[in-house]
């Protein structure tokens, strides 16, 4: 199990990354990423390699990306980067192995309609279709069909009681 970045006793965002081995209960260093972050997401590929997407870092709101290689141990940043900077948002892995990024904040209380498409063959993102809602910290749950159920989160006004389905 892969766990990178975070925040540390400072709140600082961190790029340190590890793996923690369930059978020995032994955590151990790995590499890491190419941008210290946190609230961001990460997603495992169909082949076995981890995508990190946004979060915040000392710059600001991230549109970076980058893959974990299990093989190596080490990241590498995407060929493409998101077409909107985001955190507090959701990846979902879909049925064909590409990747749905959606929602989340692109600046301070700022929560984003957009959606984009990550195509792992490539390193390369494109937008799709958005939400209907503005919305940040909602979840995103693949069901049977290759649809995905956007529920809950906030807006610039609060908690959302909606959901939306993206097809």
């Amino acid at each position: 199990m892969l766990v990178a970045g975070g925040s540390d006793d400072n709140g600082a965002a961190t790029a340190t990354a590890e793996l923690y081995d369930p059978a020995t209960g032994v955590w151990s260093p790995t590499g890491s990423m190419n941008a210290a972050r946190y609230g961001h997401t990460a997603t495992l590929l169909a082949n076995g390699s981890v995508l990190i997407t946004g979060g915040w870092s000392p710059a600001g709101i991230l549109a970076s990306a980058e893959v974990y290689d299990p093989k190596s141990g080490g990241f590498t940043t995407t060929a493409g980067t998101m077409g909107t900077p985001r955190t507090a948002h959701t990846a979902a892995i879909l049925s064909d192995g590409t990747v749905l990024v959606v929602g989340g904040l692109e600046g301070y209380d700022a929560p984003t309609y957009a959606a984009e498409i990550f195509t792992p063959a490539t390193g390369q993102f494109a937008l799709t279709g958005g939400l209907q809602s503005p919305r940040s910290e909602h979840t995103s749950t693949v069901l049977g069909g290759g649809n995905v159920f956007v529920t809950g989160g906030s807006d610039a006004n609060g908690a959302l009681a909606t959901a939306e389905l993206y097809q």
